[in-house]
């Protein structure tokens, strides 16, 4: 469960400040499957950057799965983004000479996972994302929507509860985004709590849960049917 109350992030440029967020209040249940939409600079990434514990709020309460953020240590956050939380992002991010294999195995490495898990993990991963063929490729040899799914599989590899995507098919061909669509779908289907930023309103009304930001502020927030209550 997601939780905020009064969530506002300040930056300053110079000496003017820039308000990101503006005062969120906003509640995403386990197992919900919410877009966040709005124009550039409403305050997309930095709300997902909040909610992956990247950043932390000016003002204002975040509680994730009852626990406070704010109280949390460094040692404690890397735990929480490591364990319970999954990233997906526009441009992939994976390490171009590794292979899709080695970026799947990559964050249990960092989390000192078996090497005898690892494999089987990696072979489970690339398997539920259509690339058992292309395990052994390097991402460079791989195209956009091959190289977002080996995103994805690195993502949940850990087991995450909780998956943010940033503009996951920004970088694809319709085709491709509507393969990593359906994927990520599948994966909120059976159970994972699914958070989209994204551009594209198409894809934005397929979430149950919809929020609109401007200029930092919640402008909407809608919950189709079989939202989660």
């Amino acid at each position: 469960m997601i939780e905020l109350s009064g969530v506002s992030r300040e930056f300053w440029v110079g000496d003017q400040p820039v308000h990101a967020l503006r005062g969120l209040d906003l509640t995403i249940p386990d197992g919900d499957y919410c877009s966040i939409m709005g124009p550039s600079g409403s305050g997309k990434s930095t709300l997902l950057n909040i909610l992956g514990c990247l950043d932390r709020p000016s003002a204002g309460s975040y509680r994730l799965d009852g626990r406070e953020v704010a109280d949390l240590d460094d040692e404690a956050l890397s735990e929480v983004r490591r364990h319970r939380i999954g990233f997906v992002f526009q441009f992939y991010h994976l390490v171009p000479r590794l292979t899709a294999s080695g970026n799947v195995e990559l964050p249990m490495i960092f989390a000192g996972v078996d090497r005898v898990e690892r494999a089987a993990r990696v072979e489970r991963g690339l398997a539920a994302v259509g690339l058992t063929a292309r395990a052994g490729h390097t991402a460079e040899q791989l195209s956009g929507g091959e190289r977002q799914r080996v995103a994805i599989a690195r993502a949940v590899v850990m087991g995450p509860t909780l998956l943010l995507a940033d503009e996951p098919t920004g970088n694809l061909d319709s085709a491709a985004g509507a393969e990593i669509v359906r994927l990520l779908e599948g994966m909120n289907s059976r159970g994972l709590t699914l958070v989209v930023v994204t551009h594209d309103p198409d894809i934005g009304r397929r979430a149950r849960h919809r929020l609109r930001l401007a200029d930092g502020a919640l402008v909407s927030e809608e919950r189709g049917p079989g939202a989660v209550p």
